[in-house]
């Protein structure tokens, strides 16, 4: 008679592995979240920009790592400042934290003036027309929740001109002007001789220092290692915060945040010469076994990753030693080459590292052929999510299911703009 796992793992019969795949059941993969990795990251980045304020960039669900729990996490360790890209993610994270300033990154649009009033946050202006938009909202309203004032200084995305920035000026140094912070972007920070930080400083420096009174931000997370000219007042981390190297050209100097497990759904044996995967890409040389792995491209890892006869691809920590992906990434599953393991070092059920244990978000974006930003935002939402630390107890996180007919979901109205009215003077 077969033991029911849940009794087996109340026993303390199985391993902690097995005891993980027995509670994940419905899960082909686990990403677990290290809550005090992220803080020891913010401290570190904290101390190097000592004393510009250390603030934290939670867009894009905190870059795939959680926002709630990690703006929760970070609160509690002393972040005081928030950005965020939506309002509909301001809208999240103001509920997680009731007290720190969050910025909003994607500007300001007509009509969404008392969305940020209500969840008591401040635009990210980038446009004279924004900011003449936000001004008729703010006197008509009475609100003074205050904004940021973006300057563009060679990025050429988003950003006031030089111009623009000029223009203004009388009203900023003219007082009562509720601009609480001018910002920039650094365009190639992570490269440590690039003539282009220094032009985008100087151009910064200048600019700023006739926004009299209102604080300065210029660094992002590779730019704090730019030095103390560049950190200003405020600095802005984000893919440091979560693992990844925010000086490409030297170590490492952050911790590893994220692991990312899989179970193997299926052990078989091929002979020599046989093909796996889509395209017969990877041809056994060896009589070998193989471990198929219920992740694919659609949970984030990109099928880039893949092995053939020609390119070794990803590996794959299984019990313990690496082994390589064996053939083509599939939608859903991966297979990998354990012939070089001991006979019985892995069977079906058990969990197998794909981020983690020495694999680090930089090597798989290596793999995957783009940067550790793109990693941790594509991990998909099929995987079981565990934080730990953060001094707070997580509740495993499981992937929101679709909104059904009688339970619609609630995004922010979407209202026609307007003709955008002339900038007051």
């Amino acid at each position: 008679m077969a033991s029911d796992p849940k009794t087996l793992s109340q026993s303390g019969l199985l391993s902690a592995e097995a005891n993980q795949a027995a509670a994940l059941a419905a899960y082909g993969g686990v990403l677990t979240v290290d809550l005090d990795a992220i803080i020891a990251n913010w401290r570190k980045l904290e101390k190097t920009a000592v004393p510009a304020e250390c603030s934290a960039v939670i867009k894009a669900d905190a870059y795939g790592c959680g926002a709630e729990q990690v703006s929760r996490a970070l609160s509690r360790a002393g972040c005081r400042t928030f950005f965020v890209a939506t309002l509909e993610e301001a809208r999240k994270v103001r509920a997680a934290v009731p007290e720190p300033t969050i910025y909003v990154l994607g500007g300001y649009f007509q009509n969404t003036g008392e969305h940020y009033a209500k969840f008591n946050c401040r635009p990210v202006i980038g446009d004279l027309n924004e900011l003449a938009e936000w001004d008729v909202f703010c006197r008509r309203s009475g609100w003074t929740g205050g904004a940021a004032v973006h300057i563009d200084t060679g990025m050429n995305r988003l950003g006031l001109t030089l111009a623009d920035a000029q223009a203004i000026i009388p009203r900023i140094n003219a007082g009562d002007h509720g601009i609480t912070l001018v910002m920039s972007h650094l365009a190639s920070a992570e490269q440590l001789n690039s003539p282009t930080n220094a032009k985008q400083l100087a151009t910064f420096r200048s600019i700023a220092s006739e926004f009299t009174g209102v604080p300065a931000a210029l660094a992002n997370s590779s730019g704090i290692f730019l030095g103390a000219p560049f950190q200003f007042d405020l600095v802005r981390p984000g893919a440091a915060l979560y693992g990844v190297n925010p000086t490409p050209e030297a170590d490492n100097p952050m911790q590893p945040v994220v692991e990312l497990k899989a179970r193997i759904v299926q052990i078989r044996n091929i002979e020599r010469g046989e093909s796996v995967g889509y395209g017969g890409t990877w041809t056994a040389r060896r009589p070998t076994k193989l471990a198929i792995i219920a992740v694919g491209y659609a949970d984030g890892y990109f099928r880039a990753a893949s092995s053939n006869d020609g390119t070794r691809g990803a590996d794959v920590i299984v019990a313990g030693k690496r082994c390589p992906i064996a053939g083509r990434i599939s939608m859903d599953l991966i297979a990998i080459d354990l012939t070089d393991l001991p006979p019985n070092a892995a069977r079906r059920g058990h969990m197998v590292t794909l981020l983690g244990d020495g694999i680090t978000v930089d090597e798989l974006a290596h793999h995957f052929g783009t940067i550790g930003y793109e990693v941790l935002t594509s991990l998909g939402h099929r995987y079981a999510r565990v934080y730990k630390g953060g001094d707070v107890v997580e509740p495993l996180a499981r992937p929101e299911p679709e909104a059904s007919a009688g339970q619609p979901p609630s995004p922010l109205p979407i209202e026609q703009p307007a003709a955008p009215p002339p900038l007051p003077s």
